[in-house]
């Protein structure tokens, strides 16, 4: 009897998780749209549409807009004042829904289960053990040692631009947008070459874990990476023990403080990070910028007669086409944010992509300006404590990525067909079919 129970009970749980995470929040935000309210309507409108009309029927309203379920800011200073507090915490604390929701959702949770959103990820973790955690993790991730990695970049980005010569037209994420970032990240992690495509699997399928309003079969196609992506870890940090490479992620491993690292929770998480963000966000960014270049065939020219122009250029696309749109915090304590009190407990969404064309910041704020001087004071990382780690790995594969696609394939046109993802929180190409000559 009690075996029986553990199955049903193991049979359920997913369910729950599911039902408290992903189809009330999305069934919740489906009736506040109808209703007009625009925060409902933003999350609606993100998932394959065209948010930004949206931002600035929000930023007509002031610089904090109170909606069904938070409050929301498209100002840039605002943005980073928040994301800077120390009155707020990342994320939405599960622990806090009450009553009967709160009991199954609790009972529902599989601590086992290590994603980008659970602890001790990065993205929630917070002081005293973030601090640690981000200094170990930070001297291996650090500029200098993505500047390393640039030759090898190059060699990979060319490497994949020489296998599409041949064809004339191709979709640019599945043989190009997607397989440079895996393949880059499975070197961090020193994913031997014969494992590569299991964690390009693993990358592709976890990547939605980041987002709200999964469905059912996305849901359990999540958790099957997940899970199988740990399974995988724990050989593989066995075998970098025995075995360290001169890879950043056997490095890591290495690494201390006073003689203490990180577990292999930690280091689970920290894989599981670079994996999940790492591979959907740059994915994004080149098949973002891939599309803006192409619309704008002045901008690009000016690249061609400047190439110094090109990490600038990377920075432009993050502003104006961002790969992620929004991020939440919650209030730990009664605070004031732009003269209005914020409740314990209160959400605030922070739109990135609102904030990166705030008008008060950028002149010009919806023209893309490859030469745009203050391009870099765009928030698509993130600010404050949790400021993307990932940050000048993901600008380098930006620059080395469009560059390469730019000079191999000068002619290069954006064909009908190409489609959104239908993601609310991330914002990219699903499908962005090219031909590479004239």
């Amino acid at each position: 009897m009690t075996a029986m129970r553990e199955r049903a009970a193991a049979a359920t749980k997913p369910a729950v998780r599911w039902g408290v995470a992903h189809l009330l929040p999305r069934t919740l935000m489906t009736v506040a749209a109808r209703r007009g309210d625009l925060q409902g309507r933003l999350i609606m409108a993100s998932r394959g549409g065209d948010p930004f009309p949206l931002f600035e029927q929000l930023r007509a309203h002031g610089p904090l807009y109170r909606g069904r379920f938070a409050y929301l800011t498209t100002s840039l200073p605002l943005v980073r004042e928040v994301l800077g507090s120390n009155d707020f915490r990342t994320g939405f604390d599960r622990t806090a829904i009450r009553g009967p929701l709160g009991k199954a959702f609790l009972w529902s949770t599989d601590d086992d289960l290590l994603g980008p959103l659970s602890p001790p990820s990065l993205l929630v973790t917070e002081p005293p053990d973030h601090t640690r955690y981000r200094k170990l993790v930070t001297r291996v991730f650090s500029v200098r040692a993505v500047d390393r990695l640039r030759g090898r970049v190059e060699q990979i980005a060319a490497d994949l631009l020489d296998g599409l010569a041949a064809d004339g037209t191709v979709d640019l994420v599945e043989r190009y947008c997607a397989l440079l970032p895996v393949t880059v990240i499975a070197e961090v992690l020193g994913v031997p070459e014969s494992e590569q495509a299991r964690v390009l699997a693993f990358g592709a399928a976890a990547a939605p874990s980041l987002d709200l309003g999964l469905s059912w079969r996305q849901f359990r196609e999540v958790e099957g990476a997940l899970a199988g992506f740990d399974r995988w870890l724990t050989a593989h940090l066995d075998a970098l023990r025995r075995s360290p490479g001169d890879d950043l992620f056997s490095q890591l491993v290495a690494e201390t403080e006073d003689g203490v690292g990180l577990t292999d929770r930690e280091l689970k998480a920290t894989a599981g990070l670079v994996l999940a963000a790492g591979f959907e966000t740059t994915v994004n960014l080149l098949g973002n910028g891939t599309a803006l270049l192409e619309r704008h065939p002045d901008q690009l020219d000016r690249l061609r007669r400047d190439g110094e122009l090109w990490p600038n250029a990377v920075d432009e696309i993050l502003r104006i086409d961002p790969p992620v749109l929004l991020t939440g915090r919650t209030a730990v304590r009664d605070t004031e944010v732009a003269g209005r009190t914020i409740t314990k407990g209160s959400l605030l969404t922070t739109i990135l992509a609102a904030a990166n064309r705030d008008p008060e910041v950028f002149d010009r704020p919806a023209e893309f300006d490859v030469a745009r001087e203050n391009a870099k004071e765009h928030v698509a990382f993130s600010a404050g404590r949790h400021y993307c780690l990932g940050a000048a790995l993901a600008r380098m594969e930006g620059e080395v990525g469009l560059r390469l696609l730019f000079e191999r394939y000068p002619e290069l046109t954006v064909l009908p067909g190409a489609t959104r993802r239908s993601t609310r929180i991330l914002r990219g190409y699903e499908r962005l079919p090219v031909r590479l000559k004239g």
